[in-house]
């Protein structure tokens, strides 16, 4: 007797996932046999917003495409610009660049770690993952004034200095989250209920994760040592570090790639704050953007990708964002086609999904 199909929809609001994402799920039985998304439940059309705010202003438009990458964004934002205006960011402004960046790494990170533990139903290790998240926050807070929005970039440098001491007390609080992470990690790498879960689900192989254009954890977890911190943007041009790659492919490659890369950021936080120079932090931009610029960094979910064009005019022309979600949706869909629906929501957690950033 031949099966029945049936569609189930996933989505837009689901428990695993407090962000809202559609699947429509095409079931055979319990297995799937296709996932069609829908995109654009939230659209809020942040780029057609540089008609209405002048360039300067665009920075904190832009850091709100995500509450957890704000700070990237708003970097990769004023980055494009200064190349387009070919301002030189002091090099100690490029430095404390860097090591937001590495501090946003930490915390997105711990986020999802976060989250991937309550799919299990562990929730008390849910708990440890978000409370060692706030430690990351409670520097932000520290040396930025926010914990969500941080408003420290500027074309020209960013607008916060982080004085010595600072700096070295941030050092010594991430060698006990370094601890505290080893417990963390030994459960997500080692207990029996995760490893189940997770070895051997989702496969993603080198060729499908390039052909289909995955971004970041997704794609170095799928063994290509893809990224773009190596194109020496901000101060990463001075910084020693390896690309971490797992040849496992599955998501408990995934994972474990997310977990060393914040091993990763300590030692990049602790190089940067070792060579930080002195001086100052920005300097004047004067006129107007006139050119254009297309612009890559590594955001803690992958590659994000802005282009800018300026026509001499305090309004930019255009902006174009290209976040590492939806970069990886593709790479998603292949992973769900042929798995159980019970595993759904664990592989829609692995490609670490931002919707907000995704549907701008």
């Amino acid at each position: 007797m031949a099966s029945k199909k049936s569609v189930v929809p996933f989505g837009p609001q689901h428990p695993v996932l407090p962000e809202p994402i559609h699947l429509d799920l095409v079931l055979d039985d319990e297995k799937v046999v296709e996932a069609i998304p829908s995109i654009g439940f939230v659209h809020r059309g942040l780029e057609s917003l540089v008609k209405k705010k002048d360039f300067k202003e665009m920075q904190y438009v832009v850091e709100r495409t995500c509450g957890i990458c704000s700070f990237m964004h708003g970097m990769t934002y004023c980055e494009t610009i200064e190349h387009i205006m070919d301002v030189e960011v002091p090099v100690r402004g490029r430095y404390l660049r860097t090591i937001w960046c590495e501090m946003s790494r930490l915390h997105s990170h711990m986020l999802w770690l976060g989250l991937l533990a309550d799919a299990f139903g562990f929730e008390s290790l849910f708990y440890q993952c978000w409370r060692m998240r706030e430690q990351i926050l409670d520097m932000f807070e520290a040396s930025t004034g926010g914990r969500v929005i941080f408003s420290v970039n500027a074309p020209g440098g960013v607008l916060k200095d982080m004085p010595s001491d600072m700096l070295h007390a941030f050092v010594e609080k991430l060698d006990g989250f370094e601890t505290e992470l080893h417990k963390i990690a030994d459960i997500f790498l080692n207990d029996y209920t995760v490893l189940t879960r997770l070895k051997g689900v989702g496969i993603l192989t080198p060729e499908e994760a390039h052909d289909l254009g995955a971004a970041g954890p997704m794609l170095r977890a799928s063994g290509i040592a893809r990224d773009t911190r190596k194109l020496g943007y901000a101060a990463y041009g001075d910084l020693d570090f390896d690309i971490i790659t797992s040849d496992d492919c599955d998501s408990f490659a995934r994972c474990d790639v997310r977990i060393r890369e914040m091993y990763q950021s300590i030692q990049l936080i602790k190089q940067a704050v070792d060579k930080i120079p002195e001086g100052d932090i920005a300097v004047p931009v004067k006129g107007n953007p006139e050119g254009e610029y297309f612009m890559r960094v590594e955001q803690p979910r992958g590659e994000a990708i802005y282009y800018a064009k300026g026509n001499g005019t305090k309004f930019l022309e255009r902006i174009r964002i290209r976040t590492p979600t939806f970069a990886n949706i593709p790479a998603l869909l292949k992973t769900l086609k042929g798995c159980q629906l019970s595993d759904v929501p664990l592989l829609i957690l692995t490609i670490d999904p931002c919707i907000s950033c995704t549907e701008r």
